[in-house]
């Protein structure tokens, strides 16, 4: 099984691309494998996002499935070229379904009990959402009482607030709309090679 160690090693982004069709997708999956830092994730809410994910992980890069609230949307993910599978919030369920699929999970947290719970089920790797609310002062709270923790910030992070996530401890950076704005890619992309 891959690891995130391995996924987001020197790839501080998780580029997460919402309902964004194929073409447009390809191309914003383009620069930021081209780039070399970071990866792809498609939330798969929907028929028309899964044979999105199902196109992007044809093309030899790492691709993810976002928004897994149940096992069966591993199964899903798993068979469209998934590698990884990240979710909102903690549930056990979808946490050991991912691990039974080979595929490392990360889930949501936004309290201490969220990642004490994450952590406990074999989550190393936990998505601190949303970020905007909880804030970088959050993260360098939890890193105390949970230094094994390493924290994606995801949900209002864009190119505008990239470095006080990181500086505050986020090992890597979800980003959602200010990626598939026009112009929102290339700004962060910035940030992340400055920083």
């Amino acid at each position: 099984m891959t690891s995130f160690d391995d996924l987001l090693s020197g790839r501080p982004l998780v580029a997460i691309l919402r309902g964004v069709p194929v073409a447009r997708a390809l191309e914003l999956a383009r620069a930021v494998w081209d780039s070399g830092l970071g990866v792809v994730e498609v939330p798969v809410q929907t028929a028309e996002a899964v044979e999105v994910l199902r196109e992007l992980a044809g093309h030899g890069h790492p691709v993810g499935a976002g928004t897994v609230r149940t096992p069966e949307q591993v199964t899903v993910a798993a068979e469209a070229g998934a590698v990884f599978t990240v979710a909102p919030g903690f549930a056990a369920e979808v946490a050991r379904a991912s691990h039974d699929a080979g595929l490392p999970h990360l889930p949501g947290v936004a309290t201490a009990t969220d990642v004490h719970h994450a952590l406990t089920a074999g989550c190393a790797w936990l998505k601190a959402f949303p970020a905007g609310s909880l804030g970088p002062g959050w993260l360098r709270e939890m890193r105390g009482p949970f230094p094994e923790a390493r924290f994606v910030a995801t949900g209002g992070v864009g190119a505008h607030n990239a470095r006080a996530y990181l500086d505050a401890g986020a090992a890597a950076l979800g980003v959602g709309g200010a990626v598939t704005r026009p112009g929102g890619l290339a700004e962060l992309l910035e940030v992340l090679r400055d920083g």
